[in-house]
């Protein structure tokens, strides 16, 4: 450290905190940047480089380092130095490496530069265990040797390291996630026709089919309103299926899966390079639904800040990938769904008032399961059916209480909590026997038919606001234990209680929930 002054020290210290406090993904990767190129000049060394344990493969390679611009080094985790440091999580420091064989002349073979000595440090997760990489300097200047105090404070520059590191591996995680689960969704979009059924009898669910068949031949933007379990991406499907783009794709994409940092990738697309792991160039979710349809699922949830660029796609019809300069032309139609109430998410400034008139010309509000309950019945036949296939099963069909139940339950989760009551059911059943209400879920079979249809304060005798106290807590809790299916946490944040004060109540009134 005799050739490195007080002030550049102070200088990396105060550099490598900041950058470890930085709030976004370029400062990080800049950060790490920073390290290879100031190390060599504060640490006297003739080159710096990190590397990075790819925890899928369980192969080491360099990320960044001096004289690398064009190759990557790839040391194996074991019989390297590098390996040796990740491994054990230990520093390592070797002065005389001209006496012993090693990966260090492979290296020296690929990259024409010679090893006297190095330090090694192992980057680790200031949160676990993990080891994630490791950075390495070498060649003391000067002829001279690596010390115990170098080694501290590379460990310290490797502390300070590892958010960044964490930071840049997580992005790529989430980048590889991502496609992952695009693919999943295409996969799914490209499912037949003939597999997607809106089972309706009721006059409210057929007044909605009877709306999807009036829109889908008129080339207007459609939002589905419902709560969450109600069918809306079906409709979507049959709204696109019906309409004039059914032979190009239906895109869904939902907006609250999605991390802030990576949904202008999503809907627009990045170029190869436009930032740390984009490995390669990619179709934005705008570029994907061409000449088809595009599903904005939970539309609520996108993020403010994306909202005007979105707008401006919509309005230009056009926008570019990250990273590109070539301006891409759109044609698509906009189909979307939420369970909030979006103007009052407008009044709350959490979603764009232009963009809200911009993207819905006509509403289909998609009522919930306990507003329609003749569709009950046949659906639960029609789940039965499709979940005997699907588990090649042939349970014989549903006892008489357990479908007069069905009918009185409300069914919090709509038709998604039907289909898994079922497919629960199924499992739950032999071949060729009847279901049985005892193996229905807990949820259900602690719902007290009666108790959560009404708030009626009539019922209660008394003139005593202390009894219609009583009587509306105890109304209210029921309610609260039936919405979340018993869980008393949830119920207790339902009703503004902590989970002690529900407690209480439940042992004072004697509710059996």
């Amino acid at each position: 450290m005799k050739n490195a002054s007080k002030q550049d020290l102070s200088q990396l210290r105060q550099r490598l905190s900041q950058a470890s406090n930085s709030g976004t993904l370029e400062n990080y990767k800049s950060s790490v940047i920073f390290y290879t190129r100031i190390l060599p000049k504060v640490m006297g060394v003739e080159r710096c480089t990190i590397f990075i344990l790819d925890s899928d493969s369980n192969k080491i390679c360099s990320v960044f380092g001096t004289g690398l611009e064009e190759m990557h080094i790839m040391p194996p985790l074991e019989d390297s130095i590098v390996g040796q440091a990740i491994s054990t999580g230990q520093s390592i420091i070797d002065n005389n490496l001209s006496s012993h064989s090693g990966y260090h002349l492979h290296t020296a073979k690929q990259t024409g530069f010679v090893c006297r000595n190095l330090l090694c440090a192992p980057i680790k997760s200031k949160k676990d265990i993990r080891v994630y990489g490791a950075i390495q300097l070498l060649n003391k200047v000067g002829d001279r040797t690596f010390t115990d105090n170098d080694s501290v404070v590379l460990e310290e520059v490797a502390q300070l390291l590892s958010s960044s590191i964490e930071t840049i591996l997580l992005n790529k995680e989430i980048l590889q996630l991502a496609d992952v689960l695009g693919q999943e969704v295409d996969r799914l979009s490209r499912t037949s026709a003939t597999e997607k059924r809106v089972i309706a009898e009721s006059p409210a669910m057929l007044e909605v089919l009877d709306m999807v068949e009036v829109v889908s031949n008129t080339p207007v933007n459609v939002v589905l309103l419902g709560e969450n379990g109600t069918g809306k991406e079906l409709l979507a499907h049959m709204i696109h299926e019906k309409g004039a783009r059914q032979a190009k794709p239906f895109v869904p994409v939902n907006c609250a899966c999605i991390p802030e940092s990576l949904i202008e990738s999503e809907f627009f697309g990045h170029e190869r390079g436009a930032f740390t792991g984009a490995d390669n160039s990619r179709k934005g979710r705008f570029e994907e639904s061409h000449g088809g349809t595009l599903f904005l699922d939970e539309i609520a949830e996108m993020p403010l800040s994306v909202q005007s660029k979105f707008l401006r796609a919509i309005e230009e019809q056009e926008g570019r990938r990250l990273g590109g300069n070539k301006n891409l032309k759109y044609d698509l139609r906009l189909v979307s769904a939420t369970n909030k109430d979006l103007m009052a998410e407008v009044r709350k400034g959490t979603f764009r008032e232009d963009l809200y008139f911009r993207l819905f010309s006509v509403e289909i509000v998609v009522p919930p399961l306990r507003e329609r309950r003749e569709d009950i019945f046949p659906l639960s036949l029609h789940f039965l059916a499709a979940t005997n296939k699907r588990f090649s099963k042939n349970v014989a069909g549903f006892s008489s209480e357990v479908l007069n139940f069905f009918e009185k339950y409300t069914w919090p989760g709509n038709v998604r909590q039907l289909l898994r009551e079922v497919e629960r059911l199924v499992a739950l059943t032999s071949d060729n026997e009847i279901i049985q209400i005892k193996n229905c879920s807990p949820g259900l079979l602690n719902f007290r038919p009666g108790s959560v249809e009404t708030n009626d304060l009539g019922n209660c005798d008394s003139l005593s606001i202390p009894d219609h106290v009583e009587h509306l807590e105890k109304d209210l809790i029921r309610q609260a234990m039936h919405r979340v299916s018993g869980n008393k946490t949830q119920a207790a944040r339902l009703l503004s209680l902590t989970r002690q004060g529900l407690a209480q109540k439940l042992k004072r009134y004697k509710l059996a929930v």
